[in-house]
This record gives C-alpha cells, structure tokens and sequence, in this order.
C-alpha cells in the first residue's frame, strides 16, 4: 500500500548533528597544532570524505545535480545524503542518506538518545556518557507522503526492533517513492510517543537551515529504563 501524499508545511523542524561536524572548525585539528600537518591531513581526509567525493560527482547514488551550493550550512546538508550509515536508516538504505528531523527538538533528542543508549549497550557500557550536538532548524513546504494514518498496512514501516532488520520494509517503500519522485515521508516518531518526524529525500526542498543551540546530552544506560539528562550549552562566536 503507497501512503497519500499530501501538502506540508513544517517550520522549525529539528536535526540534531554531533557539534564535532559543525563549522566551527574540522575535527581534525584535534589531532595537530601544526597548519602543515593540518593541511596534509584534510587534504588525505577529501580522498575519502562521501561529501567531497559527491560534489565532485564521484557517488554512483546521488548526483552532483541535487546537492547544494553557495549557501548557508550547505555542507551539512550535503553530508546528510553523501554520508549513509552502514545499514541506511528506516527510510534510507547504505548507498544514499537523508534529512531526518522532528517536528519538535524533544522528539529529535528522543530519537538521538535512544540510539545513543543502543551503541553503549552493545559495549556494556554502564556509565554516564555525554555527547554535545548542535540543532539544526530547516523549513519544509512541499508534498510528502504520509504515514501518520491508522491503516494497518502501513504500520509495517514503523517497527521498532531489532535494528537493521525492521527497516527492511520501509527502506524498500523509500526506493519506491524516490523512484517515482516523492520528495520524502512524515511518519510518527517511533522513539517519542506523541511525536512526529519528516525525512526529506532531496538536498533542496532542506530550506532555511540555521544552528539554533547546542545541546549537552548525557545517557546512563544502566537499568531497564535509561535515563537521559539534556542541557543547553553556550555555541562559540
């Protein structure tokens, strides 16, 4: 069953994005104070960086065509679609990412946390651990098809485990829609009761993106509920 598509306005959505990706400076100068070195390493760094190779038209799954230029925070958009986790994401798979954001900053950190808390369960790790992540605001006024409907057919695309293999579904409904044009999904927060979440398919329609504030989040996963602490930092000028 196709989901409707339907006419959205989404102002201020939320992505939230680990503060070591944001333009403050690359990650790498953690690991020189010398600007030779620096150099040589981004330099060795743009060899294999998926966003660099894809505006150089160099990534088979997504066009140097549709990625953005000359705009502001361009690059965070552009390694949204260039940089696909190893087993895609519930409407993405390995070869092509996406924009993922919530409607409300508490369904981002939600969403967030709860894979947080999945990684450090893997490892058996039992103590607090804090992250810092930058939230990202974008507008969206397009059409994108919808899954927030009672249909039981649908509900197949919203399964909450085990990961990867309850995105099977719902990765192969995104190939479809992207086949055939769609701009991307609106579905209800599998993580955040109550909450909602758009995942945008194309570089373009992600309009209007600014960082609005940079959040400390720390996890203690221990227990059978872990708990999540969430503050507001200062960003740097």
């Amino acid at each position: 069953m196709t989901p409707p598509a339907v006419e959205c306005s989404f102002p201020d959505t939320h992505r939230l994005i680990p503060s070591k990706y944001s333009p403050d400076g690359t990650v790498l100068a953690q690991l020189t104070d010398k600007d030779r070195e620096l150099r040589d390493l981004i330099e060795l760094d743009g060899a294999t960086n998926a966003r660099l190779l894809g505006e150089e038209g160099l990534l088979q799954d997504i066009s140097v065509h549709e990625l953005l230029y000359g705009v502001v925070y361009s690059q965070i958009v552009n390694a949204s679609f260039t940089h696909a986790a190893p087993d895609g994401g519930r409407f993405n798979s390995s070869r092509r990412g996406a924009w993922y954001a919530g409607l409300e900053r508490e369904t981002s950190i939600a969403e967030v946390a709860f894979h947080k808390t999945e990684q450090l369960r893997e490892v058996d790790w039992k103590f607090e651990e804090t992250s810092t992540y930058d939230d990202y605001l974008a507008d969206f006024a397009a059409d994108f098809h919808d899954l927030r409907g009672n249909s039981s057919r649908l509900r197949k695309y919203l399964k909450p485990a085990p990961i990867p293999q309850c995105y099977r579904d719902s990765q192969q409904l995104a190939v479809d829609l992207l086949m055939r044009g769609s701009n991307g999904i609106v579905f209800p927060s599998v993580r955040h009761n109550g909450g909602t979440c758009v995942v945008c398919f194309r570089p373009a329609l992600v309009y209007h993106v600014r960082r609005a504030a940079r959040l400390e989040i720390g996890i203690l996963p221990e227990g059978g509920v872990p708990r999540t602490r969430v503050r507001e930092v200062r960003l740097q000028n």
